[in-house]
């Protein structure tokens, strides 16, 4: 039995789902980054509440989007998507800053590899705020592949 080639309608569709798709992984990994910080108690001081602030407006760009999916919509998820890139290059040179500080106080003789070993290792996780990096990448692909993901541009 042979089968036909997907119709007009069929591969249209495509991108639709993957838009979905790529829009509902995003916000499930922004959600969890979120609720991962906040049970952390990721708010002593006001550089900890930058990362939760963005993710909370992260997550209300992509609800919105995602209900009423507009060029405005797509304008102000990429200057959110923008901003996670930076804040995630920030927060991890904030954590070697941190790190190399705590270290350097603890063992002022430590230099060399050595040193840069015990920051990586250090007491706040040194390369963790990059994990939102790929977030705002991901959403700037999203936005650019898909402009909207119920769009007939």
């Amino acid at each position: 039995m042979e089968h036909s080639p997907p119709s007009r309608q069929q591969h249209a569709s495509r991108p639709d789902v993957l838009a979905r798709a790529m829009l509902g992984i995003l916000l499930l990994a922004v959600v969890g980054t979120l609720v991962e910080l906040l049970l952390l108690e990721h708010y002593d001081g006001w550089r900890q509440w930058i990362p939760l602030a963005i993710l909370s407006g992260t997550t209300l760009v992509l609800a919105w989007h995602g209900i009423r999916p507009s060029r405005g919509s797509t304008r102000v998820l990429r200057v959110v998507m923008s901003a996670l890139i930076v804040a995630g290059a920030a927060g991890v040179i904030l954590h070697i800053q941190g790190n190399l500080e705590f270290e350097a106080e603890l063992n002022p003789g430590l230099t060399g590899w050595p040193l840069w070993l015990e920051v990586a290792r250090g007491a706040t996780p040194a390369l963790a705020p990059g994990s939102l990096v790929p977030f705002g990448l991901l959403g700037l692909l999203y936005s650019w592949r898909f402009s909207s993901p119920f769009s007939q541009e």
